[in-house]
């Protein structure tokens, strides 16, 4: 029973002329009325007293924008993760951001998937000199490398990206090609990420099939296909040379047109190349 009714209740009890003759019916209306009415209106108004005080409860505008960064973080982990996994099997073959971003602008591209054995071992072994001479033997990442270019940064001095075959691929599949130290942060768990889940052979066809070569041109096939029109099983070893040198600036460098650099640049990986039987050998079938 509320309150209020226990107090009316006994208002009336008290007020209740049983043995008192005297008074008459509209006399004792009276007095029970603005006597219960004195008892309870003081705590009628305490109350809503209270109700309007309250403090009313405030719109949950942080608890809703971090809930709304957890599941963009979450986003950001799990969409990566789980196209690793479906990355893995051989029949399937992922296209880079760069590829989608033309084909959803209809500028169109060339890309044709090519099996690792069916790439001319020169140029496997010329891209892997080239850019990753440590490929088979870090994890995603190579460490010592990246503590050199980062101490050189931190001098001012002039360095290059650091980067591994793992993380150009991360790059490739999963960022943005222009250069900023956030999209260098989020190469790194990517590419160890990938390297814990395929194998060596796995992550070399992938990155050789999505490798920019030129504007437009994907892949190593595409690209022995529009420089030299052979298959890319049929390049020499000067041709691959060419085309691994060209892969750090495809929009500039062009294999049939090298540069002096590009020509002495291609020596040494040529050379290289020819003498990185101890450097390749988890990419043995």
């Amino acid at each position: 029973m509320m309150s209020n009714d226990r107090q009316w209740i006994s208002c009336r009890l008290q007020q209740l002329p049983l043995q008192q003759p005297g008074p008459t019916v509209s006399k004792w209306l009276f007095n029970f009325a603005s006597g219960c009415f004195m008892k309870i209106a003081p705590v009628r108004k305490v109350e809503l007293l209270a109700q309007k005080t309250k403090k009313q409860p405030s719109r949950p505008t942080g608890n809703l924008l971090r809930r709304w960064f957890f599941y963009l973080l979450l986003a950001i982990v799990l969409v990566p993760a789980s196209l690793l996994v479906a990355y893995t099997p051989s029949a399937v073959h992922p296209v880079s951001t760069v590829m989608l971003r033309d084909a959803v602008l209809l500028r169109g591209y060339q890309r044709q998937w090519v099996a690792l054995d069916d790439i001319a071992p020169a140029l496997v072994q010329s891209v892997l000199m080239s850019e990753d001479g440590q490929y088979c033997f870090h994890g995603g990442v190579d460490w010592k490398q990246l503590n050199i270019v980062l101490d050189g940064a931190l001098d001012g001095e002039k360095t290059r990206g650091a980067s591994t075959i793992a993380m150009q691929t991360a790059k490739n599949l999963f960022l943005w090609s222009s250069r900023s130290y956030l999209r260098k942060a989020l190469e790194v768990p990517l590419a160890m990420s990938a390297d814990a889940i395929w194998s060596k052979r796995r992550m070399m066809e992938i990155y050789l099939n999505v490798a920019e070569w030129g504007p437009g041109i994907f892949g190593i096939e595409a690209a022995a296909q529009h420089y030299y029109g052979i298959p890319a099983s049929q390049l020499s070893r000067r041709r691959a040379a060419y085309l691994a040198v060209t892969l750090p600036n495809p929009h500039v460098r062009n294999p049939l047109k090298p540069s002096r650099g590009m020509t002495r640049l291609a020596s040494i990986v040529e050379r290289r190349a020819h003498q990185s039987g101890a450097y390749i050998k988890c990419l043995d079938a």
